[in-house]
């Protein structure tokens, strides 16, 4: 299943809206702070323009601040009115295509060359990740279950005693056998079928096989149908 990438809001921290408007940054909380108020009051979800956070004084100790989206700088600029505002709306606009662009092109300071390579190195991963991924979920070839099939049969003779045993002559306990095996073999590798065995858990599935026992209830069967123990 691919995840789906949620992408984090671009925003600019309150301490520095507030060095741009020349006001102080508690003024611009207390504003914050019932600007927030308001659209909560009307459901308008207020994080949508202001998140929460905090940061660390000079002091070493934990102030609170908030980092504000584009919609968040737009309702602090309509309040501002004059020169003030014209200079806050030019800084903050610059701010967020600076920040926008890098967000499209994080390699935008690079040289060409270095942006060439970087690219191509993030291309390479992506290819690479999409072959792991089709490896992951392609089942093995026809040849490859033949061999599963080969072990499994050879192990049901190992463990019902050849095919001169009298639990071998036992068409109905003999399939229980073979039913029992590769129903733990499909329920251990999560899938439908040991045709449908994928390539990544094959070598596991060659392992798994020939070191499979049976439930000891059906163990019991097949002992007393041969008629002796087997250890």
């Amino acid at each position: 299943m691919h995840k789906q990438i949620v992408k984090e809001p671009v925003t600019i921290d309150s301490r520095e809206v507030a060095d741009m408007m020349g006001k102080r940054h508690d003024h611009l909380l207390s504003d914050i702070r019932r600007y927030a108020e308001i659209l909560d009051s009307q459901d308008l979800g207020s994080h949508q323009f202001f998140i929460p956070s905090h940061y660390l004084n000079a002091q070493n100790k934990e102030q609170p601040n908030y980092l504000l989206t584009r919609k968040g700088c737009d309702m602090v600029a309509n309040k501002m009115t004059g020169e003030k505002g014209v200079l806050f709306t030019a800084a903050y606009v610059t701010k967020f295509e600076a920040m926008e662009e890098k967000t499209k092109n994080p390699f935008a300071g690079a040289s060409k060359e270095l942006q060439a390579i970087l690219m191509l190195d993030i291309r390479t991963k992506e290819m690479e990740d999409r072959v792991e991924h089709l490896e992951n979920r392609t089942t093995i070839d026809y040849g490859q279950q033949r061999t599963l099939k080969k072990a499994g049969n050879k192990r049901v003779l190992e463990i019902v005693g050849g095919k001169k045993s009298a639990a071998y002559k036992d068409s109905s306990l003999r399939t229980q056998v073979y039913s029992a095996l590769w129903n733990e073999f499909t329920e251990f590798f999560e899938i439908n079928s040991y045709n449908n065995t994928f390539i990544k858990d094959y070598d596991r599935a060659l392992h798994y096989v020939p070191h499979w026992n049976p439930p000891n209830n059906l163990m019991r069967q097949i002992e007393q149908a041969n008629g002796q123990m087997l250890f």
